[in-house]
């Protein structure tokens, strides 16, 4: 029956279902609290009734932000796709720069110390990132070919490494190899216990994505390169891994952007990174809101540029799947 009507009465069902998104949003917006303070900011002669009536004014709100919001949606779809994005993004980048703004921040504060954390801090991060990455792929196709292989006591390490490094947390990692190697004779500074640890774990995660991208190939083409007379390491390397990389790609270049966030974990062992001057430079005049949002948009700087290094990738070996 319901069908029926909404075949018959197109209009008025698209109109139904948009008010009902409306009365749901404002409610959402009620139950998480909305104030209706920005209301008399904005128009000054209603500050008292929104003092008086407080109850009434979050509902006012609520539905004032949903009918913004629709218009809002409305007037982007007008755009051409390529604008549509660009203005989610300016708006809603504007909405959180609003955002940390009612935070109070010293500006002051930030421009004094942001060089230091970009020459000093992004340096390290970086520095430990990129090594623990390529340590880390390494590792990953090693791990992936020793899963594919017949020989069950390389298949057992194989499988025994990605079970116990993909079992325990990166912090615990961390420290076991920072304070447990010292304990059989082999003392490591903190960075290069950083590196092996991110390199490790992600490298486990990056084995079960290598071997996934292998395995999608199909077996005819390991056939026919064998045909031809390769070599088992020329047909993987040659022809295998090459087509391989568009499956492998994406879930890569995620794991490297949770890589780069999560090197603020070395922190814990006293590496000078990001994360590790946010905390100390924001305890000196007790400014930790002001280092730790500075230190958020960096590392989300740092991320947008693995991604749009990850797209111009996928853009290469896409290319060879072109007709």
């Amino acid at each position: 029956m319901l069908g029926r009507l909404i075949l018959n009465y197109p209009d008025a069902a698209r109109r139904t279902g948009i008010l009902f998104m409306l009365a749901t949003f404002s409610a959402i917006l009620y139950a998480l609290g909305i104030s209706g303070a920005w209301i008399g900011k904005l128009v000054p002669v209603t500050v008292g009734w929104v003092t008086d009536r407080p109850e009434v004014s979050r509902i006012v709100s609520a539905v004032l932000i949903s009918l913004i919001v629709a218009v809002n949606i409305k007037l982007l779809r007008l755009l051409p796709r390529r604008q549509q994005i660009i203005g989610v993004w300016i708006e809603l980048f504007t909405l959180l720069m609003l955002f940390f703004y009612t935070f109070d921040l010293s500006f002051t504060f930030i421009a004094k110390k942001i060089g230091f954390l970009i020459t000093q801090g992004v340096t390290t991060t970086l520095y430990i990132s990129a090594i623990s990455i390529v340590i880390a792929t390494a590792i990953a196709l090693a791990g992936a070919i020793a899963k594919l292989s017949k020989n069950g006591v390389i298949y057992g390490l194989a499988t025994f490494y990605t079970s116990l490094f993909r079992g325990l947390p990166l912090l615990m990692q961390i420290y076991i190899i920072y304070l447990g190697l010292p304990q059989v004779g082999y003392v490591i500074g903190a960075v290069p216990a950083g590196i092996m640890a991110l390199s490790l774990c992600y490298g486990a995660y990056m084995t079960e994505i290598f071997r996934a991208g292998i395995e999608s190939i199909p077996r005819g083409q390991s056939e026919g390169a064998t045909a031809l007379g390769l070599s088992p390491n020329q047909t993987m390397f040659l022809v295998i891994l090459p087509q391989a990389m568009r499956v492998i790609i994406p879930p890569t270049g995620n794991q490297f952007i949770a890589m780069l966030k999560d090197s603020s974990l070395v922190s814990v062992v006293g590496v000078w990174e990001i994360m590790y001057l946010a905390r100390t430079q924001g305890q000196t005049e007790f400014r930790h809101i002001e280092m730790l949002i500075t230190a958020s948009m960096i590392y989300w700087i740092l991320s947008i540029g693995l991604e749009f290094l990850q797209s111009r990738i996928e853009d290469r070996f896409g290319r060879f799947n072109v007709r």
